[in-house]
């Protein structure tokens, strides 16, 4: 579904991305962990193609399509999900109003009319009974005075809603807060399927006892250096990252 090969990307003529390859699967989850300035959300915003990334080498290609001269929204229109780190305040738009632009504006780019008001409206009652959101939240304006969980908690109905192909969450900085764990990990389990894939960013452990991964990779200094299954992550966890910088250079 998602294959990286090579890629090098850079920000501000400063290398970040030095030679990433990644084949991601139907069905799969994948997690991404490495210390902090090891390029994680650099590869997570490099794939939703944030434009203040420029790629240099390399390429990303979504079901056989090169990614490369998309922007953000058409890649989103394509079936990719980046979650944000610190979500825009929108006063005076519902969550349920910008959904409802949000799936009509990817209908759109696909030829397709407008979701009829009743199928929204019981699309957004089906998904809100399964992630137990609360009514009165599908009411409220978009992120404005939303707790961490909350925001949380939208993001992860966003992706229940526009229903993509790849969802990427960059978790790096919500490690730590066990009610945002708790609705990011069971959305996404009840989420996932064998025609979806999701990457996991995230830099601590505990998510992924939530999140089974099938994969976990380890990216250092813009490579990715080690993979394997979930139990590498406990390693990490029981370890650190620093034995994994020793193996690195011990080999050159």
């Amino acid at each position: 579904m998602l294959k990286i090969n090579n890629l090098h990307a850079s920000v501000e003529d400063k290398g970040i991305l030095k030679g990433i390859n990644l084949e991601v699967k139907p069905g799969e989850v994948h997690a991404i962990m490495g210390p902090n300035g090891s390029g994680k959300s650099t590869l997570a915003s490099v794939i939703a193609g944030k434009e203040e990334y420029e790629v240099t080498e390399g390429n990303i290609v979504l079901e056989g399509e090169d990614l490369e001269e998309l922007g953000a929204e058409e890649r989103a229109h394509k079936g990719v999900f980046l979650s944000f780190q610190y979500p825009v305040e929108i006063p005076g738009v519902s969550v349920t109003n910008f959904m409802k632009t949000a799936i009509n504006e990817t209908r759109k780019a696909k030829g397709l009319e407008d979701m009829p008001a009743k199928d929204m409206l019981k699309m957004i009652r089906e998904k809100s009974e399964l992630l137990e959101i609360d009514r009165k939240f599908l009411s409220r304006s978009l992120n404005e005075g939303f707790s961490g969980g909350e925001k949380k908690r939208n993001e992860i109905f966003q992706m229940a809603m526009l229903e993509p192909k790849l969802a990427i969450l960059d978790e790096t900085d919500s490690g730590l807060d066990i009610d945002a764990l708790r609705i990011v990990s069971n959305g996404v389990n009840k989420l996932k399927s064998k025609d979806n894939a999701v990457i996991v960013i995230t830099h601590y452990q505990r998510l992924l006892d939530y999140i089974v991964p099938d994969f976990v990779h380890v990216l250092l200094d813009g490579k990715i250096v080690k993979s394997g299954g979930a139990e590498l992550a406990h390693e990490l966890e029981a370890k650190g990252y620093d034995w994994i910088k020793e193996e690195v250079s011990a080999e050159h």
